[in-house]
């Protein structure tokens, strides 16, 4: 069974320590707009809810890549981009319904979270109240979070 990080929104302050530690280990540098997770959904005033790439079973991004510079591991379920054959095309962007994966204007390339690599992710290690935890999918979950995100972009009119 692959693993995923497992978000509880209840215990997320808004400090933005995921995204810091994102940023670092992927860039070198301390820079949120730079992390692969989202920090930036507001439920309620001061009520915050981190998102990150779910992994897709069936990932449109992948489908929707013309160069194939997106894959899905077999055996862990992470979903990757090959920066050696993505062209920037941003096509991968505008397939997924979630907006897990975005065009990083310094590299010309797709960008989304990987869980970083064969490494426990740091989002999840940096995470001081425990509001990211790293285990083995829950698809009953999972399915509870794609349809709270359906519902969100539903209220927002961008479904």
């Amino acid at each position: 069974m692959q693993k995923l990080i497992r978000i509880e929104p209840s215990k997320c302050v808004g400090c933005k320590s995921c995204e810091l530690s994102c940023s670092f280990k992927n860039t070198g540098e301390f820079a949120p707009s730079r992390s692969r997770i989202v920090n930036e959904v507001f439920l309620e005033e001061a009520q915050f809810i981190t998102v990150t790439c779910m992994q897709c079973d069936d990932p449109w991004c992948l489908k929707a890549c013309p160069k194939g510079a997106i894959s899905k591991h077999t055996r862990t379920g992470t979903v990757s981009v090959d920066e050696l054959k993505c062209v920037g095309c941003r096509t991968c962007v505008s397939a997924c319904p979630f907006g897990m994966i975005k065009y990083a204007p310094l590299k010309g390339k797709a960008d989304k979270c990987n869980l970083c690599g064969d490494d426990f992710p740091e989002c999840v290690a940096f995470c001081p109240t425990g509001c990211l935890k790293f285990s083995e999918e829950d698809t009953p979950q999972r399915e509870k979070v794609l349809k709270f995100v359906q519902t969100m972009k539903a209220g927002q009119g961008e479904v």
